[in-house]
């Protein structure tokens, strides 16, 4: 699939965010934060909160006749909505958050350390140095998410059973989010801020550029919290294969316009 200069390229790129403490730590505390901090928070607001008091009224409004379920049955089903609905949510931010990192310094962090011209002169084709620098992002932000997914399993099952004496199964709402939503926008956010990172002259520019990506995710979780828009089963897979299918086209046809002068712009 990839050539051993490629690889090299690769390798290069993710040893280079490594070995960068501020880029690391955004790496690793962000994660931590969305996949540990903001599900531990939520999970304790249910659990701990007064069922007669009116913030646990507020919530439990997101539930269709809660005012008919008892008290137990409340906090199960508003735990299983947190868990299976709000939650993954936010393991669309953790991709695009890791990919802004890694795919911001691609071309621009080529430009900042005088380096592009050099990597531009070598035996590779510029499509050839643009997979290498997509999938280099790509395999980094998806390790990112995983892991934190796996953290925030045993975080949240372990809460649960310490404080209830209970644990709550996931829904295949985590399947798909995790099989098909997840890649295919991790794909298709490092695309667009690796074209982005092209044009730019410094990385916190290239970064700026990128934060748009998580204004739909935001308000998809505003939406989840509120009850306004809660998806699950084959709504959740049809907006997973569509957003599969733009990420194919976009890698696609991503390289119309990306030229040797193009990149070297100043």
């Amino acid at each position: 699939m990839f050539n051993n200069r490629q690889k090299a390229i690769m390798v290069k790129d993710v040893r280079g965010i490594s070995e960068n403490k501020r880029y690391f730590s955004v790496l690793t505390v962000l994660p931590l934060i969305f996949s540990v901090v903001f599900p531990t928070i939520m999970l304790l607001t249910v659990l701990l909160s007064p069922t007669d008091s009116s913030s646990f009224t507020e919530m439990a409004r997101i539930l269709p006749d809660f005012q008919k379920l008892d008290q137990e049955q409340l906090i199960r089903d508003l735990l299983s909505l947190m868990i299976n609905n709000v939650i993954p949510i936010f393991f669309l931010i953790i991709p695009i958050m890791t990919a802004s990192v890694m795919a911001a310094s691609s071309f621009v962090g080529e430009k900042e350390k005088r380096t592009l011209e050099t990597l531009l002169y070598s035996p590779l084709s510029i499509r050839e140095i643009f997979q290498a620098k997509v999938y280099a992002s790509f395999f980094v932000a998806i390790f990112v998410t995983y892991v934190s997914f796996i953290l925030t399993v045993i975080v949240i099952e372990a809460e649960l059973y310490f404080i209830t004496g209970m644990m709550l199964p996931l829904s295949l709402n985590w399947l798909w989010v995790m099989l098909l939503i997840v890649p295919a926008i991790t794909i298709i956010s490092i695309v667009l801020i690796v074209k982005g990172s092209a044009k730019s002259t410094t990385i916190e520019e290239s970064q700026q550029k990128s934060a748009f990506l998580i204004m739909p995710i935001a308000l998809l979780l505003i939406g989840q919290f509120t009850g306004i828009l809660v998806f699950g089963g084959w709504v959740v897979i049809s907006i997973g294969l569509i957003l599969l299918l733009i990420a194919l086209l976009l890698l696609r046809f991503s390289m119309t316009g990306f030229t040797y002068e193009r990149l070297l712009e100043r």
